[in-house]
């Protein structure tokens, strides 16, 4: 059945609703308690002993007294009744645990349904004139999804959506076997309860055992205000639920006739015709009514025609607490975009330090402001996404000058979104979906988000990537419209299209047509696409001119005039500082408009002149090479180190030290127009205006100079000695001391830091790499240093810091310590590693931040605050950490086991790889270079773009980083391709298979297939997830993806190190030579660019070739980098499998050492440091995942099957443990 065919049922009633007005029943507790049953008669003999009071639970009647149900049930149908309700109110196993009965759900369900069955059945076989049905009565349980009950917690509920799901299905199978009708989810006073109910038949009705049946729902307002006990106006409520296409809706209970009439108008007035044509009127009686009162409501209507009802205009339609309708003449409708923690950094800050109430008061402020809509992001790489979308959405539900606007869910992660839905009582939008990942991926989210009632915004996105001209544009807007109305029957008006707003003004021919083809589109959108809505972020139009507020607001004025005249609906910008239109200078408005529609090939120069005159200084004109050589040595010498050029640096240089009367010592011209040079670039840098390739250029310079005139200051030295004079001084500089610790290979971050450092004026001494405590000591002490950096990339250079942290205590240093490196963290400085040191344990993010820092802890009149700021900032991060850990809810791993994921073994049969053992495999470079993901290299290097230019290649499109990305590319395919031809790095590494079984969260591994009974040649042991999830998402370890021991099902496991780092020191020693820290640095970055290439490829060889298991795949490297495959391949040490032991059984099975040279360190990182390991899983379940926190009892049985001592499980598993 399509999505907008109706049942045959429904057809019958619709009808039926066409020429008659249909009857229900009244009241069935008050006809009960007529009966005046006893507590023994209400528990039967069935119940007789049974530990909990039973009087009361009316529902129990059908398994006890059936007999009172059915005379209760005919006496309605004898006063008139076309329809009676089951007797089911409280049926669910939520309401019946408080009776201890939960587990009777179904069969008190099915019993009821039954019992009504018969009923009209008999009433039928009286007078087979009058139609007869039953309705399956879902109640709206005891609970409430939307409302705490705990007045002083706001976010805390006592019912989550899940388990009303699995409650209201349980209780709708048995109303179906059972014979209903018609399902009816009544008397709802909570819209989210309701919503959960209808999520629940919607996925029922999807089983071919349950086809569709008709749907009515009914709602409940508690006061003459018309609202629902959760808040909705009867509006809101309405367009909450109607996305499951109901025969009828109605209100019952809390008022009475007269003071229900206003409320049931306006429903009138709003239901959606259902299917062609829809005819809704149903009157029936609720608590006090009895068969009398449903005779004289029969005799009443006997001659009253059913009312038509007029078809609604297709408006796109949306509710928080109220309702917001997109009719003809509403305006621009503006979408909040402060509650984002990507685009405010302010909002970013509070959810961060959990300044929930300061964060809820962005949200107000924004609706004051007159936003409609409340965009709401949680993407963030140090949050847990969904726990803070869960939890502010709770509480954004207790504040209704909040919730009183329809929400947009915004996150890049579906799984924040699908958390999000689950909160939200009101009709919400999702933001966003596309065609990106296929149409399966694309139609499986909008069915979805479907089942929700959720409006969606659809980005002009593809497999081929972002639409940038208007015909691609609405190609992408077409195609989703039409799988979306025709496939999933989303009505159009809840369709909202994204086509994209890109940069104009970047200096790229074709992006200067941007803004017109978005304008197109619109027009395309809007008369080809009936009832779609047009959105879009509207700053992304103006990136290139950064820093031009007043011209950026302009711009973005400028473009939603015309935008919005040709029919944009909504979009997301800071609508309150846009000047008007009819007041924009006529000479800007020109400019601007000449830009925008691109009406001059001039026309960015042209604004950008008009911008300088108006809001900065003049740009100096570019001056030629031949220009700034003319002017003098000091002017040449700072010239070339901001530029970073050092072609002339020994000329120059030379030129400097011959000119004794200015510069008498070659430390002269270090400390004059050397220094002088080096402060402008730190200073640039700090401000934003140079990047970190420029900077390290500018440092290559500063070093050549230095090296050229260090021969010179020797000779001048021993003169100075012989003549028995005083040798010039040298300008003392802080010291800074920088070493990645013991164990530990990777160095390119510190590296970085120590260069920036260094323009920056500081003496960097810098030990390498898998430095030895002793060793950080004894330099400290003898160079007296100032601060001391540590770096780390592996987690167990973590501990290691922790120990380094304490020694320098032990022997009473009282230097401050930096923490850097891709596994370090804020948080673990602050937990681990502050507490063991009495003085400044600082954290540092990145290089940009690390001049800051030290100058901060080095500036004597500023050192005592900003180091208490730290400490404050610290301990407040402590007790949040430990807060957080109280908060956390784990299971046991008992419970875990139980929710793994589920694999229909049998249905599985493992493909054998060609080969079994480990082989040696080298790969030419040339191979791997197709395979490179290039994001990282930028991030390296610390030049991120903004969306929608962060990735590459749309980096070099960014307004900020563009032609510095662009400019480092260059360079980067340069040296690779000199790496290349001179095959300066080699590629080698080790593939390995074997026979494989699982055995719960461990994998054994045999030596060859007739092994499989006897001793394993080795084990994985795997840690499975603990921590309480929001969802109905199982608890992984990585063993649930290899077939069990005793299945009979025969798999296999991969194993694979590759590197790419050998001659890497061979190579970095020629440009340390020649004091070439920017070559240094680059060709460590591509040597770690090349290992994950190698690692792609190899994995691509596996699945094609070598393993066969995905033989017709057909991928470009996009879609590798995607991963698209089938299969994963997990690194020990990371965080599908964080135990960095597991390691060891790898080197021992598969003598990795011994075929490829790899080794292991004795904290077991990699050398060489440009090295990658893992494990391969074929099956088609396996995914990435994170095991997180785990508890004691995991830890304890983990620690006994590796036949470890738990201090030392809990030693490499440090970060993972859910205790301290």
């Amino acid at each position: 059945m399509s999505a907008n065919q109706e049942d045959a049922k429904t057809k019958q009633l619709r009808e039926l609703m066409e020429k008659q007005i249909l009857l229900m029943d009244g009241a069935m507790g008050s006809l009960i308690q007529e009966y005046k049953l006893t507590e023994e008669e209400f528990r039967g003999e069935r119940f007789k002993d049974h530990t909990h009071p039973l009087r009361g639970d009316n529902d129990l009647l059908c398994i006890t007294r059936p007999h009172v149900i059915k005379e209760i049930h005919m006496r309605y149908l004898d006063a008139g009744s076309h329809i009676i309700e089951t007797n089911t109110f409280n049926s669910t196993s939520i309401s019946q645990a408080d009776y201890g009965l939960e587990t009777l759900a179904y069969e008190m369900n099915k019993a009821a349904a039954q019992l009504a069955k018969e009923c009209t059945a008999e009433a039928m076989r009286k007078d087979p004139s009058i139609p007869r049905f039953v309705a399956g009565a879902l109640g709206p349980t005891n609970r409430t999804a939307s409302v705490s009950p705990k007045v002083e917690d706001p976010a805390f509920r006592n019912v989550t959506f899940e388990e009303l799901v699995e409650a209201y299905t349980e209780q709708a199978k048995g109303l179906y076997d059972g014979g209903a009708d018609i399902l009816l989810v009544e008397t709802i006073f909570d819209t989210l309860n309701a919503k959960a109910a209808l999520y629940a038949l919607i996925e029922l009705f999807e089983d071919p055992k349950y086809p569709r049946i008709p749907l009515f729902i009914s709602g409940t307002v508690i006061d003459k205000n018309g609202r629902t006990l959760s808040g909705q106006t009867v509006e809101a409520f309405y367009i909450s639920v109607s996305h499951a296409k109901p025969l009828a809706v109605g209100l019952n209970c809390a008022l009475g006739a007269v003071e229900i009439r206003p409320f049931l108008q306006q429903i009138s007035n709003l239901a959606e015709e259902f299917a062609d044509e829809g005819l809704i009127n149903v009157a029936g009686g609720c608590c006090g009514t009895t068969p009398d009162t449903i005779r004289a409501a029969a005799a009443a209507l006997k001659d009253v025609s059913p009312r038509k009802i007029p078809q609604l205009p297709p408006y796109l339609r949306l509710s928080g607490l109220e309702l917001l309708t997109f009719t003809p003449d509403l305006n621009f409708v503006n979408v909040g975009e402060r509650c984002n923690v990507t685009g405010s950094r302010m909002f970013a800050n509070l959810i961060k330090a959990n300044k929930l109430d300061k964060a809820l008061e962005v949200a107000k402020l924004q609706i004051q402001n007159g936003a409609q809509i409340l965009d709401i992001n949680f993407d963030e790489a140090m949050l847990d996404s969904e726990a803070s979308m869960s939890k502010f959405l709770r509480l954004i539900a207790s504040e209704p000058d909040i919730s009183r606007v329809p929400v947009m869910l915004d996150s890049s992660k579906f799984s924040v979104i699908h958390t999000g839905l689950r909160l939200v009582q009101g009709k919400c939008i999702v933001n966003s979906i596309s065609l990106k990942e296929g149409e399966t991926d694309f139609l499986d989210k909008a069915r979805l988000i479907q089942k929700f009632g959720a409006a969606v915004v659809v980005m002009a996105f593809d497999e081929e990537g972002q639409a940038t001209s208007t015909e691609r544009k609405f190609e992408i807007c077409e195609r989703s419209y039409r799988l979306l109305t025709e496939k999933v029957g989303f009505l159009p008006q809840d369709i909202i299209f994204d086509p994209n707003i890109l940069t104009v003004a970047t200096g790229i021919e074709e992006h200067n047509n941007y803004a017109v083809n978005f304008i197109e589109a619109i027009k395309e959108i809007k008369a080809r696409l009936p009832h779609a809505k047009v959105s879009g972020g509207v700053s992304n139009l103006s990136f290139s001119f950064r820093g031009f507020d007043s011209l950026r607001e302009t711009m973005h004025s400028v473009f939603l005039y015309h935008a919005i005249k040709v029919g944009m609906d909504m979009g997301i910008v800071n609508a309150g500082n846009l000047p008007i239109y009819d007041s924009i200078p006529k000479e800007a408005l020109d400019l601007v408009e000449d830009c925008i529609f691109n009406r001059r090939p001039d026309s960015t120069e042209r604004l950008l002149a008009y911008a300088s005159s108006q809001g900065k200084d003049k740009k100096e004109s570019t001056k030629t090479v031949d220009e700034w050589r003319t002017t003098s040595v000091e002017e040449r010498l700072k010239h070339a180190l901001i530029k970073g050029i050092d072609q002339y640096v020994d000329e120059d240089t030379e030129e400097a030290r011959l000119n004794k009367q200015r510069f008498p010592s070659a430390l002269n011209i270090i400390e004059g127009p050397l220094m002088d040079g080096m402060n402008i670039v730190g200073d640039l840098f700090g401000a934003g205006k140079m990047f970190l390739p420029q900077v390290i250029k500018s440092a290559r310079v500063m070093k050549k100079a230095v090296a050229y005139l260090t021969p010179f200051m020797e000779a001048e030295k021993e003169a100075a000695r012989l003549a028995g004079g005083f040798e010039a001084e040298e300008t003392h500089a802080p010291k800074v001391l920088m070493a990645t610790v013991k164990g530990d290979v990777h160095d390119i971050g510190k590296n970085i830091v120590g260069v920036v450092l260094g323009c920056n004026n500081y003496k960097v001494i810098d030990l390498g790499v898998m430095t030895p405590c002793d060793k950080i000591i004894k330099t400290a002490i003898e160079h007296n240093v100032d601060v001391i950096g540590l770096s780390g990339l592996i987690t167990p250079s973590l501990d290691e810091m922790v120990f380094v942290a304490k020694e320098l205590k032990k022997h009473g240093l009282k230097i401050p310590l930096l923490i850097g490196g891709a596994t370090t963290s804020r948080v673990h400085t602050a937990v681990k590693i502050s507490p063991n040191y009495d003085h400044p344990v600082i954290h540092v993010a990145d290089a940009s931040r690390s001049v800051y820092v030290v100058s901060s802890l080095l500036d004597p009149n500023a050192k005592q605050e900003y180091a208490a700021e730290i400490a404050d900032e610290y301990t407040e991060v402590r007790e949040e950490h430990y807060a957080s850990l109280r908060e956390r809810k784990y299971l046991s791993l008992e419970v875990a086991r139980k929710k793994k994921p589920v694999v229909n073994w049998s249905r599985v049969t493992p493909v054998a790889p060609t080969f079994l053992g480990a082989r040696r495999v080298e790969y030419d470079l040339a191979e791997l270079v197709p395979y490179i993901d290039w994001n990282p290299f930028f991030q390296v290097w610390q030049l991120r773009g903004s969306y929608p230019t962060r990735n590459y290649p749309r980096v070099f499109e960014d307004a900020k980083v563009g032609e510095q990305a662009r400019k480092l590319f260059d360079d980067a395919q340069a040296m690779l391709a000199e790496i290349i031809a001179q095959r300066s790095l080699k590629a080698v590494g080790v593939v390995a298979f074997y026979p494989a079984q699982s055995v719960q969260e461990d994998i054994e591994v045999y030596a060859s297939e007739e092994a499989r009974e006897g001793e394993a040649a080795a084990k994985f042991y795997g840690l499975r997830q603990q921590a309480e999830k929001a969802t109905d998402e199982p608890y992984a370890a990585l063993g649930d993806f290899v077939a069990p021991k005793g299945s009979g099902v025969k798999d296999y496991i991969g194993l694979f190190a590759v590197s790419a780092g050998f001659g890497l020191d061979e190579l970095i020693a020629g440009h340390k030579a020649n004091h070439d820290d920017f070559s240094i640095i680059l060709a460590q970055a591509l040597a770690d660019r090349l290992a994950e290439a190698f690692a792609e490829k190899l994995h691509a060889d596996v699945r094609t070739k070598m393993w066969g298991y995905s033989k017709d795949e057909q991928l470009d490297a996009s879609d590798l980098l995607k991963i698209k495959y089938q299969g994963i391949r997990p690194a020990p040490g990371y965080p599908t499998q964080p135990d960095h032991t597991e390691k060891i059984t790898m080197w021992n099975l598969m003598k990795i050492k011994e075929e490829s040279g790899i080794e292991l360190t004795e904290s077991l990182a990699m050398l060489p440091a440009a090295s990658v390991s893992g494990l391969y899983f074929a099956n088609e379940h396996a995914k990435y995942f994170a095991v997180g926190k785990i508890t004691k009892d995991q830890i304890n049985e983990y620690a006994q099957r590796k036949g470890q001592s738990v201090e030392e499980a809990e030693k490499w598993l440090s970060a993972n443990l859910s205790y301290q």
